[in-house]
């Protein structure tokens, strides 16, 4: 039986179950709690944007950490479908087309932007780094758009040609940056994040 379900779930590793046991609908949850306990990211009462934030692991374990007086705004092309707490709201719709709709619902701005969108794969390397690459760019407009003085930023994006373009750029906008492979991230995976702190 076991080995029936290998077969029907070759990604399935101790990171998907952990998340089954712990109800996140997606392993990626502990790549951002592994963020979380090194760079401090994200705290109470924080304004959080979650870009690309289906199925919801990362809306639900950032809406913890901001607590109920903080709040956690959520938005993908593929609707949420798990119970969340009322501090979060969720969006459905072309991330990069609602610039407008997500300064409302943060209101003043956001401390912090997370982004872990990525393109659907081709399989080719580096077809999928240049669409990781532009999709990262956009993510980091919105963020330079949206992020209050001293706001934070996280992006993921596939390691390629146009990597240290991209590490340049978040660089022009935060005082700070650093560059973070989770542990919990697959071994064959290209993924990396980048994170920015203090933007100016």
């Amino acid at each position: 039986m076991k080995r029936a379900q290998q077969r029907a779930n070759p990604w399935e590793d101790h990171y998907t179950r952990q998340a089954k046991k712990d109800k996140f609908p997606a392993r990626s949850v502990y790549k951002l709690q592994e963020m979380q306990r090194k760079f401090r990211l994200i705290k109470p009462c924080d304004r959080v944007l979650d870009l690309g934030c289906a199925p919801g692991s990362w809306l639900k374990y950032t809406a913890k950490q901001v607590g109920n007086k903080g709040q956690v705004v959520g938005v993908d092309l593929k609707p949420v479908c798990i119970s969340l707490p009322a501090h979060v709201r969720v969006l459905t719709g072309d991330v990069f087309k609602m610039a407008d709709e997500l300064a409302r619902a943060g209101e003043s701005g956001y401390n912090l932007v997370l982004s872990d969108m990525a393109p659907d794969t081709t399989g080719n390397k580096s077809i999928d780094a240049a669409r990781s690459f532009e999709i990262g760019c956009q993510a980091l407009t919105l963020a330079q758009k949206l992020l209050l003085p001293q706001g934070r930023f996280v992006c993921k994006i596939f390691q390629g040609e146009d990597f240290n373009r991209y590490l340049e750029k978040v660089k022009t906008t935060f005082k700070t940056n650093k560059i973070f492979k989770p542990k919990s991230s697959r071994k064959a995976s290209r993924e990396i994040y980048i994170l920015g702190f203090n933007k100016r």
